[in-house]
């Protein structure tokens, strides 16, 4: 069959389905694009060529689109996802941050950015990087260390060999991430004899790999003798559908379950055997059972050091770990005891059959979790000016079981994860793996994409809005409905606290006038959010009280547009209860400033409860 490079590529995609217990889905569901003289003249023509088969989609900013990419994967739980093609230059390096955040946090996403000329006829070309060192080398290479897969397409004959290693990195649970196929805007236009079999249809079955008998054996062995086990649930139990099986597992064994951010929802709020969310963004109560612990049973988790604390949230001398994980990388952390390399449900199914009749000794937690749910609820009750942990609440109160919140970076994901009742596994979609700044809207959009009956909430706050808000006016010109609420703190709130404990002062955390001391403190900027919302293509309601907001997404929900609802929060006062863990983040060990050495200090307690599991 004769054809471009990249008429082949779109058509080679379109033909591409995923398949897991009988359930089939296209792999690539569709392209973002934004076009440049890199790739216009190729993935342009071909895209407009295929039609249907081959929904394009515009996109505002390149970074953007490869997080709606994501957002779609992780909806999906990573059985679909889109591709994403640009321009050579700073089109392709701004895909980069989006890459890094679909491969940190293991969701398959397909870039296809335009490279210089293979031939090299025409170098320099416009927006070429030129190295000295080697004409080979192009902006692209930037991509290799956040990408699963990475290749260039020199010639037409390399592209069935790269297509196919691209779908294999795309659908294997433990492999996966972002994928890229660099295409030479000469390559992308030159035609070739492809093989016909090249474009048939195929099915990529996704596999539920089963955990070693002997090590399964081991964990069984190790968990009956526990006084005091622990499970803590990941991303992996979402993903692989594990839900129930988690459910089934706690409830005969008679083991909690706590939860990390990418794991919240495992078990819907009120199941008796959840004891809430863990880690530096979690409860009291769930922290004290790990601290507690002395076997832990991680599924589905890569043990990041907001779930461990920087390691000092395992405090029983002999703690010991069982980790079941699709990635054997994953389950080889902590120094694991027993490291079971499998499927999440697969591995719960067949570790329950080998604990028929055990129990793990009784005790109680429910006491605890009741007095850390009556926290939360005097947050949202209290009196005052507006404040984060009352926005949370209401818009907690007005999700239905089928809608999603979505949110990523900031001081919200943790108020989120402490605060947040989901009703169900993918409700709550916070982006936690690389706490990126600007994913939200984004991500609201691939959301939306993939559940388009479901009511998506975006958690937004002025700084992450200010980065990335572009795609709003996507989402409009999509005829895409997401609701979003735009929090404005007047800054960095996050990084403000966090500054301050580490004797920052605050420094360059929030929005206001230069002073003549030299800070950002000369008074508030005639910054109008909503505006710039508004112009966008949303429709904005603004709400200053508990109230207002209440109605506020009333009205969204009964909106046929994007609505944007504009809330402004107190700088303090906010209730929220924390979690009493501890995060490293490394103090200066001399200083001037006022706050450094009682940091120190804090800092030096932290670190002596700081252990490794080796």
């Amino acid at each position: 069959m004769r054809m471009t490079v990249a008429q082949a590529v779109v058509t080679f995609l379109a033909n591409q389905f995923t398949e897991r217990d009988g359930e089939r889905r296209r792999l690539i569901a569709g392209v973002f694009g934004i076009f440049g003289h890199g790739n216009v003249a190729g993935l342009g023509q071909a895209l407009l060529q295929a039609g249907p088969a081959m929904p394009y989609h515009q996109a505002r900013n390149e970074q953007a689109m490869v997080h709606t990419a994501a957002a779609y994967a992780r909806t999906t739980l990573r059985t679909s996802t889109y591709a994403c093609t640009t321009s050579i230059g700073p089109g392709a390096t701004n895909l980069v941050t989006g890459a890094a955040l679909a491969t940190i946090n293991r969701l398959p996403v397909l870039l296809l950015p335009g490279d210089t000329f293979a031939t090299r006829v025409a170098n320099p070309v416009l927006q070429e990087l030129e190295d000295p060192g080697s004409l080979d080398a192009t902006v692209n290479d930037a991509l290799r260390p956040v990408s699963r897969y990475w290749d260039r397409i020199h010639r037409p004959e390399q592209l069935p060999a790269a297509l196919l290693a691209a779908c294999r990195v795309l659908t294997d649970p433990a492999e996966t991430g972002a994928v890229t196929l660099c295409l030479p805007q000469d390559v992308q236009a030159e035609a070739y004899d492809f093989p016909d079999e090249l474009f048939r249809t195929r099915i990529w079955r996704i596999s539920r790999p089963r955990p070693d008998a002997q090590l399964l054996s081991d964990a069984a062995d190790l968990l009956r003798s526990a006084a005091r086990p622990v499970i803590i649930a990941g991303g992996g139990v979402v993903y692989s559908g594990a839900s129930a099986e988690l459910a089934a597992f706690a409830t005969a064994a008679g083991v909690p379950v706590v939860e990390t951010q990418a794991g919240k929802g495992s078990l819907p709020h009120g199941h008796p055997m959840l004891a809430g969310p863990v880690g530096v963004t979690g409860s009291t109560a769930a922290n004290a059972l790990v601290r507690q612990a002395d076997v832990v049973f991680g599924v589905g988790t890569r043990f990041s050091d907001f779930t461990t604390a920087s390691r000092t949230l395992f405090a029983d001398p002999g703690v010991r770990f069982v980790t079941l994980n699709v990635a054997g990388f994953d389950a080889y952390k902590l120094g694991s005891a027993v490291p079971l390399v499998g499927d999440a449900r697969a591995g719960l199914m067949e570790l329950r059959t080998a604990l028929e009749g055990w129990s793990a000794p009784e005790r109680s937690w429910t006491e605890q979790v009741s007095a850390w749910e009556a926290q939360i609820d005097a947050g949202r009750a209290a009196p005052g000016p507006l404040t984060q942990t009352q926005v949370i609440g209401a818009v907690n109160d007005a999700a239905e079981p089928g809608d999603v919140m979505v949110c990523a970076a900031g001081s919200m994901p943790g108020d989120l994860h402490r605060q947040w009742r989901a009703a169900r596994p993918g409700q709550y979609h916070v982006e936690y793996g690389y706490s990126c700044m600007g994913y939200e809207i984004a991500g609201g959009l691939g959301v939306k994409l993939a559940e388009p009956d479901a009511e998506v909430f975006v958690l937004v706050g002025d700084g992450s809005y200010l980065m990335m808000a572009q795609e709003l006016a996507t989402a409009v010109a999509e005829n895409i409905k997401i609701t979003v609420l735009l929090v404005d703190n007047r800054g960095f709130s996050s990084i403000g606290a966090l500054s301050q404990s580490v004797g920052g002062e605050r420094l360059g955390t929030s929005y206001g006038y230069r002073s003549p001391a030299g800070g950002f403190d000369g008074g508030d900027l005639p910054v109008d959010l909503a505006a710039n919302a508004a112009s966008l293509g949303a429709a904005v309601i603004t709400a200053t009280t508990v109230d207002e907001l209440r109605s506020a997404l009333d009205k969204a929900r009964q909106a046929d547009r994007t609505t944007v609802v504009y809330a402004r929060t107190a700088l303090t006062g906010d209730p929220g209860p924390g979690s009493d863990a501890w995060w490293d983040v490394p103090v200066a060990q001399v200083g001037t400033t006022a706050d450094v050495a009682a940091a120190q200090a804090a800092y030096r307690t932290g670190k002596a409860s700081q252990r490794g599991h080796w």
